[in-house]
Formats: C-alpha cells, structure tokens, sequence
C-alpha cells in the first residue's frame, strides 16, 4: 500500500464525517465511508469542470482557491443528496451486515426449503391461484367458499402445528371470515401420533434434573394422550397421589419458531403491499397469534392460567366444578404435573345424570367467570370439560366436572364486564337503543357515527335472531360482526373471544340437552347479575368503593390547581406544536425551523445568481454569485437534513 493510499484513508473517513454531520443522522461506518470515498474521488474532476480556462491560464492561486472551496462543496453536497436516497430508499439496518448474514444465512436456507414445501402444499390443494395470481373463481357463491374453505383447511393441517393453531383461531373470528371459513376451519383437530418414550423421558430428564423414575413412584410409557404441541402420561408420585404428567413434543419449538418467521413475514408483506391486508390489520392479528402461540409452549404461563381460574369466585363458589391441582415445583417450560381428574368427556354422560341441570351449571359457570371474574376457560369443548367419577365430597351435591387444558384463557377488565352485562339485559329487554349504547361503551365508535341508524339495524338483529327458540351459532355471531363493520365499529378482540367461548358452550350443552335454550339462559343469569349489583348492600360497596377511587384525585386537585395558577403568572405555558409521527414535540419544532431557513437561504441564493453584478473575483464569477452558491449550499444541506429526519423517523423504518 502506496503513502498516499494510507494518508487518502483518514481523508474518506473525514469526509463521511463531514457529510453526514450536518444531516443529523447517525449513518452506519460503511455508508459514511462509501460517501466520504465518493467526495474525495469526484472533488477534483468538479473543480476542473466548474473552472474556466482563463482562471487556470491567469496562475492566479486567489481565484482559483473559490473554485477550489465550491467545487469541494458541490461534491460534498452531491454525496449527502445520495446519502439521503440511498437512507430513504434502504434504511439502516434493513440489510444485515457481513457478520449478521453469514450468521442467518443456515436460518435462510430452512426458511426458503419450508417456503417450497408451503408452496408444494397450496398447489396440492389447488390453493395456489389464490395466493400467486388474482383469480378468485370460487367466491361468488356459498358453495364455491365451501370448497374453498375445506380446500384451505386440508392445507393447513397439511402445513403443521403453527398453520392447524392458526385455523383453529381463525375459526374463532367470524367478525373476519365467512361462516363457511370458520365451521370448516372450526373442525382442524391437532391430534398427532405419539412420541417414542425414550424421546418423552430425555424431555423429562433435562427439565426434572434426574430420571421420571427416580421422580415418580410409578410413571406410564405409553401417553394417556397425544396431541401436537405435547402429550400427556399418568403417574403417581411419591406420596401416592394420581397424577398426570404434560410434556411438550421434542423439538416442537424450534419448529413453531420458524413457522411464526415466516408467517410474521407474510403478514407483513400483505399489511404492506394489499389494501385488505392493511384494512384487517393482519399484522397486528399475526403478533398477537404469534404470542398466544408462544404462550403455550411456556407450560409454567399455564400453571399460572390454573391458578388464575381457581382463585376466580367461580370456582370457589360452585363445588360442582373442580380445576386440577398443579403439583409443586413440578412446573417447568416443558413439563407440567398436575392432579389426575377422573371421569368422561361431559356430553357422553351416562344413563342417571340430570342433563339439563349439568347444562345449566356450566352455562352459569361460564357466564361468572366471565361477567364476574373476569378470567375465563376460552376453548369449553367437550374434550375440556370431564364428567367426574362419584365422590363422596359432603359439599358436592349434583354432578361434578372438571376443566381440562387452561393453557387457552380468556381476560377481560371491568369495563368490558359490565358492558357485556348491560348488553346482554339490553338483549333480554328487546331494547336497541340500551343495546347500541352497552356496544359502543366497549367497542371502537368512528367519528360521525350514525346511532339511529345503528339502533334500527340493531333491533331488526334483536327481533330476527334472539327470539325464543333461537341460538348463538358461528353465523349468528358472524352476522352480528358484519352489522357492526357496516357502521365501522372495531369489535374488541375480547368480545371476539367471549362470544367464540358462549359459541363452543353451547355446541357442547347441545349435545347434552338438545332442547337447552342458551340464549334465555345468559339473558337470565345477566338479568340477575345486574339485580345483585343494584340491590343496597352493593349499591353501598360500589359507592364506598368509587369514593375510596377518587379520594386521591380529591386531595391532589388544590395543588394541581396551584401550579397551573403559578405557570400562567410566569409565561411558561408550554404549547406543543402536531405534525408528523416522530416529528412531535422539539423535533418537530427542529424541523419545521430547518424548512424555514432552507427556504429563506435558497430564495437568497436564486435572488444572488439571478441578479449578478457585484466586485469581481475573477472573469466567470462576482462575488455576488459567490454568496449566492454557498447560500445555495447551506439551503441544499438544511433540506437534505430535514428529509433525512422526516424519512428515518416516519412510521415502519425505525432507527
């Protein structure tokens, strides 16, 4: 390496610092050094561009030094403008560096080999127009979406655990699919064959810290049940207590990891790029998917969902419901021991049972964990809920079931709780206009929204779908969603969930006693609530209780109102200026100050190139044109810095 190749390398490194300081930017090491090289290679080619010939034949070195300054400044100014674009264009870090892609590169491999047999998948299922070109030829008509939507389902449980969960929760939002869509996505099972023992007792052995044997009295090889996340063995444990062991599937999670990348990537892209996309919100929808999904790989987020539901009052009120005891410090990230629960699935009750008063019980269950705790079991289907085996237990008088598999629970706050209540006795009074306001208390009302016409849809659904007789079907539920999207209003994806978990119930009490109105029994059991809370010992407590809430708010409103006193006799009210996101605030203040003097500087400079004259620093050029290129500069650079901020700081490209 050459001396003037060492002594050109600190020079780059300047002017990338010199270029990029200005702009307000923290650019990475690479653009700088790739805008300081361009500088240094094109300054001296536009210094003789921009010299007249005369200045280089008067050897004149005075003249030639403003050439010099200006032709330096334009290449500066040149390497900044394509410092911008490039960051507009490509922002920093949306490419990795040498390190970072020689790390992902094995990570890309195996997510484009799963992208190819995602691919293989559509197109074996016919799904593949629907996805890489614009054909839609079985949408017109209810049978068409039919075969579509059995065409989609058989794709996704082709595709694995991650797609079958993603079914399985897309069958629960009929605020977004057809009823054809979720009735057949509603029927994806994740039953998956066993895992071999060897494979289960290694899982045990890594989490317990010692060998299932030497843990447990006695353990069972062969699993009480399988299904595709984990699967399930009997044993007893030291103390001779029946237990059930949860294990969690062998490399299950490095595979639901790489499925949510990409899913996560392709959500995205339609968030992006597609006006349906961007209308449902399908990235947001895929995070929160995304998390539930990871949620349920953490076994002890499960436990915690066990102990959250037999703290509800629910529980500890009803002894004709028990949740299973989790068994202490047998908790970890892939293994759960819990109390074993005996008995059968609910709707194969044997000959004896009080089917319609089992049906009740569970429907008032559901509805206090709901309206009262705020904590609910949000997947109550057959194969959750477990018809005991008799016990001789004094306080259990009735049948008794168990709930199974908490690791899918409801929360909802107070304000959803009492306006899902206030709903439902609206329903039960046929009442649209207490119906229309317990739903816009807790859904997402647009601006200039129309409540008349909204109350009169809503008591044409009141009379049409909830009379006697009438059920809380996937369709119904549907339709109720599409009546609030025509008037623009966001269902809470709260809502979404309670309505999913009344809707799986009730396919459930069904089955038990075909003739179990489910629809009279919530109206019923909401009628009631909201007489306890208005008789006087509540209405006392809740009193006492907002009071308690706003005593705080009392005593600190003297002084709040003082300091608002003392900043006004001072002048300085502080008046915060809108503007774009991430532009608020001083930064906004910055940038709309930087526009302004890049305006005032660049009418200076055309006013000083247009009207000439002046003293004469050489044949080609006044002084006033001089000022006029440097004020054109400084205007040049003022802009530059402000489409750099506005560019790095707008919404989805993040520093």
């Amino acid at each position: 390496m050459t001396l003037a190749s060492l002594l050109s390398l600190p020079t780059v490194w300047l002017l990338g610092v010199v270029i990029s300081r200005p702009l307000g930017l923290d650019f990475s090491l690479t653009r700088k050094l790739l805008a300081g090289l361009l500088a240094f290679t094109m300054t001296t080619s536009v210094i003789r561009a921009i010299t007249p010939a005369s200045v280089v034949a008067e050897g004149s070195n005075f003249p030639a030094f403003w050439y010099l300054l200006l032709g330096s400044l334009i290449s500066v100014v040149v390497a900044m403008v394509l410092l911008v674009l490039v960051e507009a264009l490509v922002p920093s870090g949306a490419l990795p560096g040498p390190v970072a892609l020689a790390r992902a590169t094995p990570r890309r491999l195996r997510r484009a080999r799963r992208y190819l047999r995602i691919a293989r998948i559509l197109a074996r299922h016919g799904l593949a127009a629907y996805v890489f070109t614009r054909q839609r030829p079985d949408l017109a008509g209810s049978d068409g979406r039919r075969r579509l939507a059995r065409s989609l389902a058989a794709a996704l449980d082709d595709a694995g655990v991650t797609f079958v969960k993603l079914g399985q929760i897309l069958a629960t939002r009929a605020d977004l699919l057809p009823v054809e869509f979720t009735e057949e996505l509603g029927r994806l099972q994740t039953a998956a064959s066993p895992v071999p023992w060897e494979s289960v007792r290694a899982v045990l052995t890594a989490e317990l810290g010692r060998p299932p044997e030497e843990v447990f009295a006695e353990i069972a090889a062969e699993p009480l049940a399988a299904a595709s996340i984990a699967q399930v063995h009997t044993a007893t444990t030291a103390d001779g207590l029946p237990v059930v062991v949860k294990v969690q599937r062998p490399g299950i999670e490095q595979v639901v990891d790489g499925d949510l990348d990409i899913l996560l990537r392709l959500c995205r892209r339609l968030q992006t790029r597609t006006r349906w996309g961007r209308s449902l919100g399908v990235s947001a929808l895929a995070e929160g998917f995304a998390q539930a999904l990871r949620e349920e790989l953490d076994f002890r987020i499960e436990a915690r969902n066990i102990a959250a539901v037999a703290a509800g009052s629910a529980v500890r009120e009803d002894p004709a419901v028990r949740v299973p005891v989790v068994g202490a410090g047998a908790v970890t990230r892939r293994v759960l021991v819990m109390q074993r629960l005996v008995g059968v699935p609910v709707d194969a009750a044997p000959e004896g049972v009080d089917r319609p008063a089992l049906a009740r019980t569970l429907l008032e269950f559901l509805l206090h964990q709901v309206l009262v705790d705020g904590v609910f079991h949000a997947d109550p289907h057959p194969g959750n809920l477990l018809l005991l085996d008799p016990d001789p237990d004094p306080d259990a008088d009735g049948p008794r079931v168990g709930l199974l598999d908490l690791g899918s629970v409801g929360r909802i706050d107070a304000v959803l709780r009492a306006g899902l209540a206030r709903l439902l006795v609206a329903v039960d009074r046929a009442d649209p206009v207490a119906a229309v306001a317990a739903l816009t208390a807790v859904a997402d009302v647009p601006e200039g929204l129309d409540e008349r016409a909204l109350q009169r849809d809503t008591g044409r659904f009141l009379a049409r779908n909830l009379g006697p007789g009438t059920s809380l079907s996937a369709a119904l539920v549907g339709e109720l969603f599409a009546l609030l999207g025509r008037h623009r209003i966001g269902a809470p994806p709260e809502l979404a969930a309670v309505l999913r978990a009344i809707g799986t119930l009730e396919g459930t009490l069904t089955r038990l006693d075909p003739t179990f109105d489910v629809v009279a029994g919530a109206r019923a059991f909401a009628a009631r609530q909201v007489g306890a809370e208005l008789a006087p010992a509540a209405l006392r407590r809740t009193l006492n209780d907002e009071l308690l809430s706003l005593l705080p708010l009392v005593r600190g409103l003297p002084q709040r109102v003082d300091r608002m006193v003392a900043t006004l006799e001072e002048g300085r009210l502080t008046v915060r200026l809108a503007g774009p996101p991430g532009l608020t605030g001083g930064a906004g203040l910055n940038a709309l100050l930087s526009t302004a003097i890049a305006a005032t500087t660049g009418l200076m400079a055309a006013l000083l190139l247009v009207a000439g004259g002046g003293p004469r620093i050489s044949e080609a050029m006044s002084l006033h044109q001089l000022f006029g290129y440097l004020l054109l500069v400084v205007s040049t650079i003022l802009g530059l810095r402000v489409l750099g901020l506005v560019y790095r700081r707008r919404p989805g490209i993040g520093p």
